[in-house]
């Protein structure tokens, strides 16, 4: 037990069981005396040296923690923030590589008889006192009995409009009922104006640009734009030998196998919605286009990645958790048309021998689904 007092600059005095003891100037060259053996002490840096004087060689070396400076200080701190940023992006790319990974598994709710809105019922209120104030204008406040009879009439009138209003917007949504149970005995038909026009609306906000062709019967041909190989980042999380945090570059061919399986997930996802969306189709030519530059007249040009049939039927029972897109699009299709170099890179077909599927491109705007 002690205690340290500092009586003036470069002077203090400590107390303790071995009595008093008094420290006298600064660190660099301070003399201890009292409370045991005088003793000399410099300290200059981390490293502190102490030694008694009078008798005996008894020096010792002590290592002591010295307060970081402001400068070590900045370059900690801009060490984590960057080893932070390093991880943050790399959550985020592993984040957006598993959703492209994954975009196969999304589910669409089935469509289901569309139900008009109820019929919005009539502003009461508004409609009473409308008839009030009209009928009790020009009579004055102490014509009570007038006003009395004035308003008897102006709440019966307000009633009959009531029930007028009530009468129509039944029989407006009830009119509006019978379009809508007419649109879907129409879509379960396959009709192809109702078919197309609403997986046209249902196409607008994927990703990929997607287009119905035609229908015939109970199958559906569509066409849809492959997304960039860009896509697929050049870079990916990873860990060092050491396990730390890196971001690898991703060689080619493992691009270009992400890549498939990328453009088999949209062509499933692509699938899945027209199914949901579309009741009675049960049957899916789907024809995979991509960009591929411009042609010598300056008009866009496309290349056809893949080409196949898929069923209602087939889909039913996918392991979709836990099968990969490509198992899922080459185990599902009845037929199936791709071209994989070394069984994993995509590469364009050649349509010579496929006059289907020329002619079902010849009907592609390829402008307007280049521009989507």
């Amino acid at each position: 037990m002690g205690f340290s007092i500092k009586i003036a600059p470069g002077v203090r005095v400590r107390a303790s069981s071995r009595g008093v003891r008094t420290s006298i100037g600064p660190r660099a060259a301070r003399l201890h005396v009292g409370g045991g053996r005088t003793g000399f002490s410099t300290g200059v840096g981390p490293v502190g040296y102490y030694t008694t004087l009078g008798g005996g060689n008894r020096g010792r070396r002590s290592t002591t923690t010295r307060r970081p400076s402001a400068g070590s200080y900045q370059r900690q701190l801009a060490a984590s923030s960057a080893a932070a940023a390093k991880a943050e992006e790399a959550q985020r790319l592993a984040g957006l590589f598993q959703g492209l990974l994954d975009i196969h598994r999304e589910a669409f709710q089935p469509a289901q008889p569309p139900v008009a809105p109820p019929a919005p019922a009539p502003d009461a209120d508004a409609i009473r006192a409308h008839h009030r104030k009209a009928a009790l204008a020009g009579i004055g406040l102490l014509r009570r009995r007038e006003r009395a009879a004035a308003q008897e009439r102006a709440d019966r009138a307000a009633e009959a409009e009531l029930q007028a209003r009530w009468a129509e917007v039944q029989r407006m949504q009830a009119d509006y009922q019978a379009q809508l149970d007419a649109w879907w005995a129409a879509l379960l038909r396959n009709e192809p104006d109702a078919v197309i026009g609403t997986l046209a609306e249902a196409f607008e906000d994927n990703e990929a640009a997607a287009a119905p062709l035609g229908v015939d019967g109970d199958e559906l041909s569509l066409v849809v734009l492959a997304p960039s190989e860009d896509i697929v980042p050049e870079r990916m999380p990873g860990t060092t030998a050491s396990g730390n945090l890196s971001l690898r570059k991703v060689p080619k061919g493992e691009r270009a196998a992400l890549y498939t399986q990328a453009v088999m997930g949209h062509a499933l996802v692509t699938i899945k919605e027209v199914l949901a969306v579309a009741p009675g189709i049960q049957r899916v030519r789907l024809i995979f286009l991509r960009h591929a530059g411009a042609d010598a007249y300056g008009q866009p040009k496309l290349e056809c990645l893949l080409a196949g049939t898929w069923t209602r039927q087939a889909l039913q029972g996918v392991a979709w958790a836990t099968a990969d897109a490509a198992t899922v699009a080459q185990d599902t299709a009845t037929e199936l048309l791709v071209k994989l170099r070394g069984g994993k890179e995509l590469a364009p077909l050649n349509l010579d021998s496929q006059p289907e599927i020329q002619q079902l491109l010849e009907v592609v705007d390829i402008e307007d689904l280049v521009s989507d």
